[in-house]
């Protein structure tokens, strides 16, 4: 890195971005140490290592350096290798003589045929650079185990290949093993070759210790390794009276799945226990999402599509009654125009992405990649409107935007490219832009409440949690009670004339006099998705409401002994023509490679909101069985009439889903009026209805001061993309409810003692 020194290259990047820059960087680079380390160089490694905690690559570097120490007196010094393990590198001056008493190092390979080697090899160097590289990808996308132990073990044949061995041995050269237990009476004998499985496995346990995984997950890594050690003599196994049992039904399904396969047949987690694995689990193998390797990025799988395309031509014939037109603005906009209105582009500037080269030739202006489209389509508006006849002017977009996110991306939730809607409008008046606003937040609440079946709370956003360069926000609220945490489920903004006045949009009035237009914009995401499914599902996969449900009735025809499945099969295939013609959607799942119980869960994992079953004894009494996602009730219901049964229930489906999440939401708002109860009902997975002065300061206040009082005890980890953690977090100013309940007289502010102005609701949120 052209520095004289460790120390002075750990000093450079303490200067520019302290230990996290450090920590990112020996996570993505290797370095050549030698031939010595200093005294100097090993001290300002030391001092760094008393507050490294939360930075696994700058410790594990400090312990390299660390083993080294004693080996640097002019030697060979193996070199930092992100993926976990030092690599081998060829002496650049003789070895130091072995002193008494010591261990005589292996031999090694005189350095011209090193070199020649080295010479004859660049490409496997390469090649096993560019494959740990692809390795940290999949496991920074979360992709399948079995793809990761695919490429993980790609890596070891690379590395075997090219030479590369881990610190202490040289290829080709075979070292006694040790002995049971590690000692011989006193004497260490010393370390034998590293069986491939057991290096594996190795690195596989120190990348979950570093990636902060959940316990059990590492508790059952370790077990494997020792097992591994055990079989290949190099360790002793666990004691089994110290083996955490685990319950017969999670220790029966872990036996069926073979090492180096993904069990990939239903959901192993529970959505209690751990919420964020669940929630990995079930957007990918109810095949809604599939992870790319960016991060932040994920692909949207047909299922989850169809769920979109419900939402957008619902909201979209929704909007046409309101005059609303469909348009495209360009992808793109300039640093000029994104920086024109100054609160705005501070609001966005961390998020926002830019294109800097074509090619191999730099840009003569970088130009943003939009994060939102004010800035690109206010320059238009200002030309179009001139006079009030060009009033109103009501824009929707249908796009994706790119905000790189650093917060934890989540699928749905908090990613880096997402599709959206985003509709811009002008008025004459504060009046109607306001009304605009209202208009089209009730949609939003429509859009979760009558398709989604997700209950929201319509509020008012802070001043300081309102849109950068806006007048108002309007909000609606979600809220998960699995983690007690609160998420913006859509927002529409008055804008007042701040846009207008800074882009030049005017049009004169009927009485000849310019003025500036009164403006709104409103968004709405695939974020709702995830909100209904973290809503909504079980420990059995999704359950989806039938009015977003790709399928909502899957037919299964049931064998039996002395029946051939083809009676059934037909008599389905008659009811899925009935159905169809209907208007349901409907599946005949008449496959005959499969169980009927492996169907069940299979369609029980998709979310299918009602599943007909019809076998041997339902052909005898001219009935079907319908079992519902949402309860697991069962009902027979006669072959007259099924048609308009099965309707009927899909839309009792729909309602008993909306009112159970009602009931939910309804119970996770704790009304309090002091400050001692606030922290123990977050802790409780609570969100708190509490009065408030509306103040800045004491906003800020209140989310130090929850901050500061999180118990050590209840924090959760945030696993690499997934859910947020439960309890931890500050609370925030979520909204001010549109609907307030009655303030007595002389209500004091929670926690300046002012007079409160209205109840707000507070709360952890992603």
């Amino acid at each position: 890195q052209g520095c004289s020194s460790l120390a002075a290259m750990i000093g450079d990047l303490k200067a520019a971005a302290g230990l996290k820059a450090l920590n990112d960087h020996l996570s993505r680079n290797s370095y050549v140490l030698g031939p010595t380390v200093s005294d100097r160089d090993f001290e300002a490694l030391k001092q760094i290592g008393k507050s490294t905690a939360a930075y696994p690559h700058v410790e594990r570097w400090i312990r390299h350096v660390g083993a080294l120490q004693t080996r640097n007196a002019g030697g060979s010094l193996p070199a930092f290798s992100p993926v976990g393990r030092p690599v081998a590198v060829e002496a650049t001056s003789a070895p130091p003589p072995a002193k008494a008493g010591k261990e005589k190092p292996a031999a090694k390979a005189p350095p011209a045929k090193a070199a020649a080697k080295a010479a004859a090899e660049p490409a496997a160097d390469a090649a096993v650079a560019a494959q740990a590289e692809k390795v940290r990808g999949l496991k920074a996308a979360k992709a399948p185990k079995a793809e990761i132990d695919a490429a993980v073990a790609e890596l070891l044949a690379l590395k075997k290949q090219a030479g590369v061995e881990p610190a202490g041995r040289e290829k080709g050269k075979s070292e006694p093993k040790a002995k049971a237990g590690g000692k011989d009476k006193g004497k260490q004998e010393p370390a034998g070759p590293v069986d491939p499985a057991v290096e594996a496995q190795g690195n596989k346990v120190r990348d979950l210790k570093a990636a902060k995984a959940p316990k059990a997950e590492i508790d059952a890594a370790v077990a494997v390794l020792l097992e591994l050690k055990a079989k290949a003599g190099g360790g002793k196994a666990a004691p089994k009276a110290k083996a955490k049992a685990e319950p017969k039904a999670k220790a029966k399904a872990k036996s069926k799945v073979k090492p180096g396969e993904e069990d990939t047949k239903g959901i192993t987690e529970r959505k209690d226990d751990n919420f964020s694995e669940w929630y990995t689990q079930v957007i990918t193998r109810a095949e809604l999402i599939e992870y790319y390797e960016i991060s932040g990025c994920y692909i949207l799988r047909p299922a989850a599509y169809f769920m979109w395309e419900v939402v957008q031509r619902f909201f979209d014939s929704e909007i046409k009654k309101l005059g609303v037109k469909n348009s495209y603005f360009p992808l793109f906009v300039t640093k000029r125009a994104l920086e024109t209105e100054q609160d705005h582009v501070e609001g966005f500037s961390p998020e926002v992405a830019w294109v800097t080269k074509y090619g191999d030739s730099d840009m003569a202006e970088p130009v943003a990649i939009r994060p939102t489209s004010e800035t690109i389509m206010y320059p238009a508006y200002a030309k179009w409107i001139r006079s009030h006849r060009d009033l109103p002017l009501k824009l929707n977009q249908w796009t994706s935007v790119v905000r790189w996110e650093f917060k934890q991306p989540t699928p749905f939730i908090r990613t880096r490219e997402f599709l959206w809607q985003e509709g811009h409008t002008a008025h004459a008046t504060d009046k109607e832009a306001e009304e605009m606003v209202y208009k089209i937040l009730d949609l939003y609440v429509a859009n979760y409440e009558e398709l989604l079946a997700v209950p929201v709370v319509k509020g008012i956003k802070s001043e300081k949690e309102k849109f950068a360069g806006g007048k108002m926000t309007t909000t609606v609220e979600g809220y998960i009670p699995t983690n007690g945490r609160a998420i913006q489920a859509a927002t529409s903004h008055h804008l007042g004339q701040n846009f207008s006045k800074m882009f030049g949009i005017e049009f004169e009035t009927a009485s000849k006099e310019k003025e500036h237009v009164h403006q709104t914009s409103w968004g709405f995401t695939t974020r709702s998705l995830g909100v209904m499914i973290m809503t909504h599902g079980d420990d059995k996969g999704l359950v989806l409401p039938p009015r977003v449900a790709q399928i909502q009735v899957v037919l299964i025809p049931l064998p039996f002994k002395d029946q051939p499945l083809e009676v059934a099969a037909k008599k389905c295939e008659e009811f899925f023509k009935e159905l169809k013609a209907a208007g349901v959607r409907v599946h005949l799942d008449d496959r005959n490679n499969y169980t009927p119980g492996w169907k069940y869960n299979h369609w029980e994992l998709k979310g299918v909101p009602l599943r007909v079953e019809l076998g041997p004894k339902d052909m005898d009494n001219k009935t079907v069985r319908v079992v519902r996602r949402d309860t697991g009730n069962k009902e027979d219901i006669p072959w007259a009439g099924l048609v308009e049964r099965i309707q009927t229930t899909l839309e009792t489906v729909q309602k008993d889903m909306f009112a159970k999440a009602k009931a939910n939401l309804d119970a996770g708002i704790e009304k309090l009026t002091e400050w001692k109860d606030v922290m123990p009902a977050l802790n409780r997975r609570k969100i708190v209805l509490l009065p408030w002065c509306e103040s800045m300061e004491s906003e800020e206040e209140m989310k130090a001061e929850t901050q500061k009082e999180v118990p050590a005890d209840v924090v959760e980890h945030d696993p690499e993309e997934g859910g947020a953690p439960a309890l931890s977090g500050a609370m925030k100013a979520l909204c001010i409810p549109l609907e307030q309940p009655p303030m007595p007289a002389g209500t004091k502010c929670i926690w300046t003692g002012q007079p409160a102005k209205r109840w707000c609701l507070f709360g952890r949120s992603y």
